[in-house]
């Protein structure tokens, strides 16, 4: 069996677990799990009561030997709550650093919106490095660290926006939606009535083989002509008469990135364009930010990046 049927397998019985309990959402369920094997965070935008939080955990829950750690964000939250706090030893006459909840592989940020922006701030360097900077010195988060976060998108009332920077460093943002076929509705039903939980599923995965996935995806080889061609995109975006600020080079690694992982969860040891197009809309869409006339005709970034995408000559071959 080759490496990339390896990966695939694992990968689906890994998707399986999952949609176990995340019921009709296959798709959110597989984007979800490529932006984490791409070393990607995850922002989850949704209205209450659609599993956000329980699609972090289920994920969580699916690898044995991770550790999992959850942050409740609220206003009054410091940013040492996160990152840890530095405590005076009396005994040894000395300060200590106590680690916070981000020393852990996986991070449930709840409601991340809900924080003040001095304690958002706290998480942009263990997202975008691993490490958390103490008195001058970095000390590294363990290997992998995931941050899987969700924010409320149409309640304000005690919230912070995003910042821009922030939320240039979760490689994707998706939402998981209304259920929409009834057998789905009534089997999300017949779980809060037996009071079944996320924390309840079976681990499939070591945390070992997680590791190797994420080593797997890093070695995965893309064409030089997918290389221009993602670039060709994330330039569409910042000449597009309706963006005001388009795509990073940060947007544009984490396309391929996340192209990569998509390829080898398919059971391919290469990377098409369909696997870029399939990437594209999550991972890019919270990165535009559109220009005010674009707002006022009720333009989505969504609606923008169909438009490039379909308007980028594609690369043949591979």
């Amino acid at each position: 069996m080759s490496d990339a049927a390896i990966f695939q397998r694992r990968f689906e019985a890994l998707a399986a677990n999952v949609e176990d309990f995340i019921r009709g959402k296959p798709e959110v369920v597989r984007l979800a799990l490529v932006c984490l094997l791409a070393e990607g965070h995850l922002l989850i935008e949704d209205v209450p009561g659609v599993a956000k939080t329980s699609l972090a955990k289920a994920i969580a829950r699916s690898v044995a030997g991770a550790e999992v750690k959850r942050i409740q964000f609220t206003p009054d939250l410091l940013p040492s709550d996160v990152t840890g706090v530095q405590v005076y030893d009396q005994g040894r006459s000395r300060f200590e650093f106590r680690q916070g909840p981000v020393f852990t592989n996986i991070l449930l940020g709840d409601e991340i919106n809900r924080a003040s922006p001095k304690t958002q701030s706290a998480l942009l360097e263990v997202m975008a490095e691993g490490q958390v900077t103490v008195d001058g010195h970095p000390i590294a988060v363990p290997y992998p660290f995931l941050c899987i976060a969700t924010q409320n998108p149409v309640e304000h009332q005690g919230t912070y926006a995003l910042p821009e920077a922030q939320l240039d460093r979760f490689m994707m943002r998706i939402s998981i939606g209304y259920p929409e076929d009834l057998a789905d509705e009534v089997s999300i039903l017949s779980y809060g009535v037996t009071r079944r939980r996320p924390d309840e599923l079976k681990s499939v995965m070591e945390l070992d083989d997680l590791r190797l996935m994420i080593r797997a995806v890093r070695e995965q080889g893309v064409a030089d002509n997918l290389r221009e061609y993602v670039a060709r995109l994330v330039r569409a975006t910042r000449v597009h008469p309706d963006v005001e600020l388009g795509v990073s080079p940060r947007g544009g690694i984490a396309l391929i990135t996340a192209s990569q992982a998509y390829a080898l969860a398919a059971g391919r040891p290469f990377v098409t364009a369909d696997d870029v197009k399939a990437v594209a809309i999550p991972v890019l869409n919270h990165r535009l930010l559109l220009t005010p006339e674009a707002r006022i005709q009720q333009r989505t970034p969504e609606a923008v990046l169909s438009e490039v995408l379909a308007a980028a000559p594609v690369p043949a071959g591979r």
